[in-house]
């Protein structure tokens, strides 16, 4: 039996190169970033090489996936990237019923809203243990913020109700994003009113982004140890359609 870290990065995998299916030559694709999200660079890597996918050009949503697509021979676009974009595919850190997300885990939440908002149809995939009944029970929410006045932030944080913690990596020094921010991982527990929080986190001066990506989600599609689900939103309704199985 594989290890459970092991065995979830399969289904992870497998997510991922379904979702790849939905690539089609000449497309502007936006590529992810996440232990996730990886995959489907590689994918859709193999598939240009292959020459599957002819006249595609990507749009990389961190300095880490642009140096792996590069690496890839992938077809890159400058950080000013496209107006609008096909397609996305991305992971996520969390996901509810109504296939809202938390995400940021990988650091890229910036940068990864400015490409869900200008993506025509956001494909996200995950495993089945991203899967949540209500945003904030199984994750913490990432708030990006500007180093200055930093302390003013954590505050303001706590007073939301929120445990904030200076995300830090192995050496004990703070991650800094691409933009050159800090992240602060906040744990709120069960959140009642993602949208509300939302609002509050983005009046805030000082804070730059959060993980809060409501609403933009097109399609899910899960890993399973049975197999792959596919979730599909109507982004005028908001009603959910459980697509067969894959």
């Amino acid at each position: 039996m594989p290890a459970p870290a092991a065995a979830r990065d399969a289904l992870k995998k497998a997510a991922a190169i379904h979702a790849v299916r939905f690539v089609e030559p000449g497309m502007t694709v936006g590529l992810g970033t996440g232990s996730t999200a990886i995959h489907a660079v590689r994918e859709i890597a193999r598939r240009y090489e292959a020459g599957e996918l002819p006249g595609i050009t990507t749009f990389a949503t961190s300095a880490e996936v642009a140096r792996t697509a590069r690496e890839a021979g992938l077809p890159l676009l400058d950080q000013a990237g496209p107006a609008l974009i096909d397609l996305t595919i991305d992971g996520a850190d969390e996901v509810d019923p109504q296939l809202n997300l938390i995400k940021g885990g990988g650091g890229a939440l910036f940068h990864e809203k400015i490409v869900a908002q200008a993506t025509k149809r956001q494909i996200i995939i995950v495993d089945e243990a991203k899967m949540s009944p209500q945003l904030g029970t199984r994750h913490s929410l990432p708030v990006e913020v500007v180093p200055f006045g930093a302390e003013s932030q954590r505050l303001f944080l706590e007073q939301l109700g929120g445990r904030p913690v200076l995300r830090v990596k192995e050496d004990r020094t703070a991650f800094i994003t691409d933009e050159g921010n800090i992240i602060y991982d906040c744990t709120f527990g069960p959140i009642a009113d993602p949208g509300e929080l939302a609002a509050e986190l983005r009046a805030r001066t000082g804070i730059v982004e959060h993980g809060l990506f409501l609403g933009m989600t097109h399609d899910l599609i899960i890993g399973t140890p049975s197999g792959l689900r596919h979730l599909q939103r109507n982004p005028l309704t908001g009603e959910i359609r459980d697509l067969a199985s894959v």
